[in-house]
């Protein structure tokens, strides 16, 4: 019988303990492509493509295309003006 291991357990064994720095890298990526899906939904909900979207928020249609896919490493600043201004919505953040 295979033993069973927690996800955080697999974690451990395919990209190191937490605060090394393959982990800390792959979460970064985690995190960016858990970005990218909200903004996805966001932009569906919105009822706009990717090319209005970015018109809207004077990006590129790849530009966002990229962010959604998990692809760019997006500045605060961007995610912001992708937010208020493409979404008019307001961002949150916790820190935890």
């Amino acid at each position: 019988m295979r033993d069973i291991i927690t996800f955080d357990e697999h974690l451990d064994q395919r990209y190191g303990e937490v605060g090394t720095v393959n982990r800390t890298e792959f979460e970064i990526k985690a995190k960016a492509f858990a970005i990218g899906e909200i903004l996805r939904e966001e932009r569906k909900d919105a009822h706009l493509t990717q090319e209005q979207l970015a018109i809207k928020t004077g990006t590129r249609k790849s530009f966002i295309s990229r962010i959604e896919n998990g692809h760019s490493d997006i500045q605060l600043s961007t995610l912001y003006r992708l937010v208020e201004i493409g979404f008019g919505k307001q961002i949150t953040f916790t820190i935890g």
